[in-house]
């Protein structure tokens, strides 16, 4: 197979799985792991991926997705990530969620508990609870960010900064062993890591489009997360970094 043919093929499975391991296209085309790191080199130099640790993401730039385009992506894989998260939620836990498809998820999951506190700057999250009367749920003001459905900004953190709960729930744009849980948005990063920072536990919900990716803004380095819940595609080496960093790993 020419180089031209390999490479079409290599963008097709990026815009249908969102990401690709050196590995698994190795083994797919019969061709050595070097043909294909050079393969994603240059479909990354012509802006046509993002190259990752250990193989690429749909291509990325430093502007934040819209909510739309961020919840077409991966959902089946979302779904089954939030359903592995609401089985750590006890009734009359305190848990804090962040804004994201994949919190929005887990927020429809909760629904069925009873007795939680449920803490969010999500207008979505917030929704998602809304038929759930057996659980209180504090939504935290501030800006509007139009883009994620959720507040930011000042306000929004000093209230953060008061508040604790047992597990804080976290998304992102990004998750890399040797830098942490990031976003391309200050607002967003502030807030998330205020909410982190008054949690017990930090638990991150980051699907295989995300792992070893690095946005622009670190949210929680990643001797701050103890857990990660993330699905069978992520790549393994990436994974196998986040253990050795002392992350609890669960992959669904």
């Amino acid at each position: 197979m020419i180089a031209a043919q390999r490479r079409n093929v290599i963008i097709e499975t990026i815009e249908r799985d969102g990401a690709v391991s050196i590995s698994a296209l190795s083994e797919k085309l019969t061709t050595s792991a070097v043909t294909i790191r050079r393969d994603l080199d240059q479909l990354a130099e012509e802006g046509r991926l993002t190259r990752t640790h250990g193989g690429a993401v749909a291509f990325s730039s430093s502007r934040e997705s819209t909510y739309a385009e961020k919840l077409e992506q991966a959902l089946a894989e979302k779904t089954a990530i939030a359903r592995a998260a609401a089985k750590h939620v006890r009734n009359g836990d305190v848990v804090a969620l962040g804004p994201g498809t994949t919190t929005e998820l887990l927020a429809k999951e909760l629904s069925s508990h009873s007795g939680l506190r449920v803490v969010t700057n999500s207008l979505l999250v917030a929704e998602a609870l809304v038929a759930s009367p057996d659980n209180e749920v504090i939504v935290v003001g501030g800006i509007l960010r139009h883009s994620i459905r959720a507040f930011v900004g000042g306000g929004t953190v000093s209230q953060l900064l008061e508040l604790r709960a047992d597990t804080v729930f976290l998304s992102g744009n990004g998750l890399a062993a040797d830098f942490g849980l990031s976003t391309p948005a200050f607002p967003v990063a502030d807030t998330d890591r205020a909410m982190a920072r008054g949690a017990g536990r930090v638990t991150a919900l980051v699907d295989h489009t995300k792992v070893g990716l690095r946005s622009s803004v670190l949210t929680v380095p990643t001797e701050a997360i103890n857990h990660l819940i993330t699905d069978a595609k992520s790549e393994t080496g990436e994974l196998d970094a986040l253990r050795t960093a002392g992350v609890e790993v669960e992959v669904v």
